[in-house]
């Protein structure tokens, strides 16, 4: 009797699925209504594992083109072509955890390490090492992107070692892709079919340029005299030269779908990976959960397995609240200037010069001998006048447009230079002078067309000679790059800030890195960058936080590669507690307006890339944290159980499981959400001492918020020895009324370290509240 008491429930969920699936695939169309993914939690626990593939037989024996991607190493679950119904059903199943409709992802689209280089406030043992490691441990870093282009000299495997004896990976062919494109360098290439892509996109080569550019700026080998035909020239290198690449092709021209980007979490895991960079992520005003996220449900059970997950912001700013991939469990990385700009001039007839940016081959002559005209008074008759001043598609009459330079404005805030500049050369222009604060500070390429982006302060010159001038004439400049520009950095203007939507008790993003105008490897065969009669660039320059995180995933990678026994979360501390706050001009860091930057939009600071090598204390969030996190956030623990690996046999979710006990949980910053009144709040940090020192004494420096008193006890941590643990106490209470969130931090110092951790005040729990 026991044994059929133990199989009875099993044949008849077994028998019931069968009798389900069969009736509704003979009623409704086989094709579905959607790819579907079916999340069934941890691939640890067998019954989730058994379940998922009862599921699987029952469902696709008849029907196997309708399954997309099976996930078995680090999480259980499918992706298949399913009806709404069919959808409904299987989430009511158990062990299912969630069911949702496959998103689509988008991509968050040399110089920058030295500038990083000499960033650091800290003086240290020594600077970060030329390349990752003495070959005791090379890091293996897995890439979630486009693609690679294996020809590029910046992969390149002179002198490497051997492969590490820990890779399990492998190199897929395709019809443009050979295992001989992998080496030492590239030791991994997978792809995985959408079945909405166009064939031609099964293969691992890059078709977009993004994926190459971001594997070069993590890994790339050193590749001399490097640049975009002649401008950004220099050594292109990765910052983590030794690091091996595994590139996990996960999104084609069509986007970054979440079924592929689960597949390549679920692979990399397998493969051994030690970090995973992601330059990608839902939009901003996609509210997601984080059980219907692909990037946040991938990335934890990567962290589960050891392996930090390093993503992108999102391109989503200059408004608060728009940053993405915030799970706390991720790195998330904003965006930021370096000390070089690429300038071209605008010289009006009165010999004024006006500053702008931009890059551009234009033969034009340095005289200003073009007539000039505003876009405005060159407004086709069909045309509003706001859409000619912005120079927008169709708006300018051809007969006053050519041969003439025009002024366009980015009127309302919803215009680029690249559209003015198209509708300027359309109509038989010669030069484009664009108006716009905002990009002002972010060079791009216009190719052979003058094409330049001048602030409102200089246009205000410009409308002034056009109004006093008969006959107004100007030219624009060749570009010609700048180095040591101050101030520097400053957040990028695209770059996505906070607060988090999921909860301000937690800062996001963490830290900020070089993200505008990085020059790196590129696709072989881009003719959409060459210019004419030239070759195609191996090299491109592009910006946005898909060019800062990857700075960050590298000096994760070094960090790694010097302390391999280090976790996900030591590493994260490592970087965010060392990170600086001040710019080359011996001021703070800045936004694009000039503002100082808060917590919300350079999270800890700007990434150092020595001084996150020694970085005296880390703190590290354990499981528990993560387990506790999600009570606080509202999951029961049936579902907490689904999801962990490693469910601790006794553990529960407090019974005041809230908000509020977020902020407990031991991240490097300080968030401390839903503070109302005049009252008082507690939470409490633990640190460890990997100073290499032994006996070390911090004391404590406060930056305190505005119209708060902080008292942390004790207000010194005397260290005996290595890998001790010590806690601390930190209360906040109220001297005023919270009218608007409010920052400052705490620091931890001895005469070699410097641990700083921001501190947060909301009284909201989430942007969305």
């Amino acid at each position: 009797m026991k044994g059929l008491t133990f199989f009875t429930p099993f044949l008849l969920f077994l028998y019931l699925l069968c009798i389900l699936f069969t009736t509704e695939t003979e009623a409704g169309s086989r094709n579905g209504d959607g790819v579907y993914i079916v999340y069934m939690g941890s691939a640890s626990s067998a019954a989730n594992a058994n379940r998922a593939q009862i599921l699987i037989n029952t469902m696709f024996k008849r029907r196997a083109n309708d399954l997309v991607h099976t996930y078995k190493h680090g999480f259980s679950g499918f992706a298949a072509r399913l009806t709404a119904e069919e959808a409904k059903v299987i989430a009511k199943k158990p062990g299912v955890v969630s069911v949702f409709p496959d998103p689509n992802f988008q991509l968050h689209t040399t110089h920058s390490w030295d500038f990083l280089k000499y960033q650091t406030s800290v003086k240290i043992d020594s600077g970060p090492p030329s390349s990752a490691s003495d070959g005791s441990y090379d890091s293996i870093v897995g890439i979630l992107d486009t693609g690679i282009w294996p020809e590029s000299e910046s992969f390149n495997d002179k002198d490497m070692g051997p492969i590490p004896s820990r890779w399990k990976g492998t190199c897929m062919e395709a019809k443009d892709f050979k295992s001989s494109n992998c080496n030492r360098k590239i030791i991994g290439a997978r792809y995985y079919k959408n079945p909405d892509d166009d064939s031609d996109y099964y293969t691992t080569r890059d078709v977009i340029g993004h994926g190459s550019h971001v594997s070069s700026t993590i890994a790339g080998s050193a590749v001399e005299n490097a640049s975009y035909y002649g401008v950004a020239s220099g050594t292109a290198k990765g910052g983590s030269q030794n690091a091996r690449i595994a590139m996990y092709k996960v999104c084609n021209p069509g986007g970054c779908t979440g079924s592929s980007i689960l597949a390549a979490f679920d692979d990399a895991i397998a493969d051994g990976v030690d970090v995973l960079s992601l330059s990608l992520g839902a939009p901003a005003y996609a509210r997601i959960d984080l059980n219907t996220d692909p990037i946040a449900i991938g990335a934890f059970h990567a962290v589960e397995q050891g392996i930090l997950v390093i993503c992108s912001a999102g391109n989503d700013g200059p408004d608060g609240g728009t940053v993405t991939n915030t799970a706390p469990w991720i790195l998330t990385v904003a965006a930021n200037t370096i000390d070089r700009d690429f300038e071209s001039d605008v010289v009006l007839g009165s010999n004024k010069v006006i500053k702008g940016e931009g890059i551009h081959f234009a033969n034009v002559s340095k005289s200003p001998v073009y007539p000039l005209i505003h876009g405005k008074s060159a407004k086709n008759v069909d045309a509003s006048e706001g859409s000619a001043r912005a120079c927008d598609s169709g708006s300018l009459d051809q007969e006053k447009v050519k041969g003439k330079i025009v002024l366009c404005e980015n009127v309302g805030g919803s215009y680029y230079a690249s559209s003015a500049r198209d509708e300027v050369k359309s109509k038989g222009g010669i030069g484009c002078v664009f108006v716009d604060d905002r990009t002002r500070a972010v060079a791009s390429a216009y190719g052979s067309f003058p094409t330049t982006v001048i602030d409102s302060k200089e246009a205000a010159e410009i409308f002034s000679y056009l109004n006093s001038t008969k006959d107004p004439v100007a030219t624009i400049l060749p570009t010609a790059t700048v180095e040591k520009f101050t101030p520097a950095p400053a957040v990028a203007y695209f770059s996505s800030r906070g607060p988090s939507s999921l909860t301000r008790s937690i800062l996001k993003p963490d830290i900020t890195a070089p993200g505008v105008a990085i020059l790196a490897a590129w696709t072989g065969n881009d003719s959409s960058i060459s210019l004419e009669g030239k070759p195609a660039s191996q090299y491109n320059v592009i910006s946005g936080t898909s060019m800062a995180a990857p700075h960050v995933t590298a000096v994760a990678s070094l960090i790694k590669s010097q302390h391999p026994t280090w976790g996900p979360s030591a590493i994260r501390s490592a970087i965010m507690t060392t990170a600086t706050q001040t710019n080359n001009d011996k001021g703070l860091i800045t936004t694009e307006t000039g503002a100082a930057a808060t917590p919300y939009d350079s999270g800890a600071g700007e990434l150092s890339s020595t001084a996150s090598m020694q970085p005296g204390l880390v703190y590290e969030t354990t499981e528990i944290d993560y387990l506790k996190f999600l009570c606080y956030y509202g999951y029961n623990v049936t579902t907490i159980k689904a999801m962990a690996k490693a469910f601790p046999e006794n553990f529960t979710c407090p019974a005041d499981s809230n908000l509020d006990l977020i902020s407990t949980i031991n991240y490097p910053s300080i968030g401390i959400s839903g503070f109302k009144g005049n009252g008082s709040k507690t939470v409490t940090r633990t640190v460890t001492n990997v100073g290499g020192d032994g006996v070390a004494v911090y004391t404590l420096s406060v930056e305190t918020p505005p119209g708060f008193n902080v008292e942390v006890t004790p207000e010194k941590l005397q260290f005996t020895k290595d890998g001790e643990k010590l806690t601390y106490q930190v209360i906040v209470s109220a001297t005023a009324s919270l009218k608007q969130d409010v920052f400052g931090a705490l620091t931890w110092s001895t005469a070699k370290y410097k641990v700083r951790s921001p501190i947060v005040i909301s009284s909201e729990y989430s942007r969305t509240n």
